[in-house]
């Protein structure tokens, strides 16, 4: 007993030391937490992990849609707006003194109580999304807010079946999902609120309030009389702890996401809390896709905890399905943790073709709702989503694409006209997305001489030119090569130079050219200048966006 012990003490220190005893019913009882892990192949460390391999179906999806949607939304104000309306001075902390008060007397529990969801339609919108083209869905099952979206065991008083819509957000998405036939996949962001929310520790500096504190230290004792009796605020906010370096300066958070750079570590308490929620999650629906907003595992290096929670999933994933149809998203990895989980790259795509499976998120508009954007109509057009889909399938990637819901659970006329722009090119062109696998090279043409270079996550999205026509991105499927040329050319004549005779990517002889949207041959011809071919009159908009070609020999 005491050589346990000593180890457990060793287990902060020691992240890949890992204890378990097994039990008669396939589970593994580690020697951290009440949840239990599946017995399998996976064991908690990196060097296990590594013999993951990326299930075929989602390497052939190549795209999803994702609902990042959760109380912060109920404001329309925008992402981080939990963290935001506490720092004095910033937009949405005018916003929420405006809307609702001062967050001394009105803080961010408060809003989640506002928060009813009243309009919310799953089927209908995961049935409009996979209309679009999408081959599976995601819905955030929590956010940095610490709110979780389901029937939770674990944070049984702040989730959304008790405060707010008082509805299992997640069983609805995921009953959806399913009836659309859609793999289903869950967000969790929730590892990050310890050092999140320690702006609303805060209070102002200025004016009447000024060193009132904010309500990010309350206690239960505090709640007597209030619409939360009852309830303890830090079982929400979790700030029963002192600050980390430089904590009033609110990009510290960013230089601190890694658990380094003077962030104050969480206590074990909340760790265990977080592992134990997570496992709950998957436990109760069944997820095939799990998306961590972390760098690598969640709590890594200071804890094992995101390790545990892989070995569960892929193993509970092989006893499920016979097979291992499980894929974890995590971020900034490197080579050998690529090999663990698919790499994401949020708002950003890889610049080469990738050794292993990886996934771009972004988001047409903020990742939670902002009316202001949909007031400038800011979105990101069906052009730039279709662009960016081709470009990244290019490259041995995925698409994962949120469509920001209204606090109400609806999507707003312009997000949807978006949305059907997007099916409407996929109906007649998927065949050159659905199921291929890059070729020799990516593409050709001028937008990827000027490509950004990826900064921590990713954020390189939209920082290189415009694509045009002379922009070509190519995938393969079977004896196949699509072609895809990124905007219409003004004479209708479409110039591939990596197709030219003799060319030392493709030797064979080129025997007919289909146009994909309408399967009709296309004339055309081959010299040391490349494939030329003779588009048919251009198509309506949505249809010309991005325009395929299929090459057989």
């Amino acid at each position: 007993m005491k050589r346990r012990t000593l180890i457990k003490g060793m287990a902060s220190t020691l992240p890949y030391l890992w204890l378990s005893r097994a039990l008669g019913n396939d589970l593994l009882q580690t020697a951290y937490s009440s949840e239990l892990i599946a017995k399998g192949p996976f064991k908690p460390t990196w060097e296990s992990l590594q013999n993951y391999k990326t299930p075929d179906w989602f390497r052939d999806a190549k795209f999803g849609m994702w609902a990042h949607w959760g109380p912060q939304c109920e404001p329309e104000a925008g992402d981080w707006y939990a963290r935001a309306m506490y720092q004095e001075g910033s937009r949405q902390y005018k916003i929420h003194l405006e809307k609702y008060g001062h967050p001394s007397k009105f803080g961010f529990k408060d809003v989640i109580n506002e928060w009813k969801a009243e309009n919310w339609d799953p089927e209908a919108l995961v049935s409009l999304y996979k209309s679009a083209g999408a081959q599976y869905f995601m819905a955030m099952a929590n956010h940095h807010d610490n709110f979780d979206l389901y029937n939770s065991k674990y944070q049984k008083h702040w989730n959304a079946t008790r405060i707010g819509p008082k509805k299992d957000l997640i069983a609805g998405w995921a009953k959806a999902a399913k009836k659309n036939g859609l793999p289903f996949g869950v967000s969790v962001h929730a590892s990050h609120a310890w050092r999140w929310y320690e702006s609303a520790q805060r209070s102002d500096k200025n004016g009447a309030y000024a060193g009132v504190p904010y309500d990010g230290k309350l206690t239960k004792a505090d709640g007597k009389g209030k619409w939360w009796d009852g309830l303890d605020p830090q079982e929400l906010y979790a700030q029963d702890h002192p600050l980390s370096e430089n904590s009033w300066n609110n990009g510290s958070v960013h230089r601190q996401w890694d658990w380094s750079n003077g962030v104050c570590q969480p206590d074990k308490a909340f760790i265990e809390k977080f592992y134990n929620r997570t496992i709950d999650l998957i436990n109760k629906y069944d997820p095939e896709v799990l998306y961590f907003d972390d760098s690598q595992f969640p709590l890594w290096p200071i804890s094992d905890a995101g390790l545990r929670i892989a070995a569960h999933l892929y193993n509970k994933s092989i006893k499920d399905h016979g097979e291992l149809r499980a894929v974890i998203n995590g971020k900034v990895l490197d080579e050998h943790q690529r090999k663990a989980m698919v790499w994401d790259i949020e708002r950003g795509q890889a610049n080469e073709i990738q050794p292993l499976p990886w996934q771009t998120d972004t988001c047409i508009g903020g990742w939670h709702y902002e009316r202001a954007i949909y007031e400038r109509n800011g979105y990101k057009t069906a052009k730039t989503v279709i662009q960016t889909l081709v470009d990244i399938v290019s490259k041995n990637g995925n698409l994962m694409l949120n469509i920001p819901v209204r606090g109400d659970g609806s999507i707003d006329e312009k997000e949807r006209k978006i949305v059907e722009e997007i099916g409407a090119w996929m109906k007649a062109n998927s065949e050159s997305i659905y199921g291929t696998r890059p070729w020799t090279i990516f593409g050709e043409g001028p937008a990827q001489q000027a490509a950004a270079a990826l900064n921590a996550q990713g954020f390189n999205e939209g920082k290189g030119k415009p694509f045009t026509s002379e922009d070509i991105r190519f995938a393969t499927k079977g004896d196949a090569l699509y072609a895809t040329a990124m905007g219409w050319p003004e004479d209708n004549k479409l110039v591939i130079k990596s197709l030219a005779k003799n060319s030392q990517y493709f030797p064979a002889a080129i025997q007919k050219v289909e146009w994909v949207a309408t399967k009709q041959s296309l004339s055309f011809e081959r010299n040391e200048n490349g494939l030329i071919v003779s588009l048919p009159e251009k198509m309506t908009d949505s249809l010309s966006y991005a325009n395929v070609i299929k090459v057989l020999s």
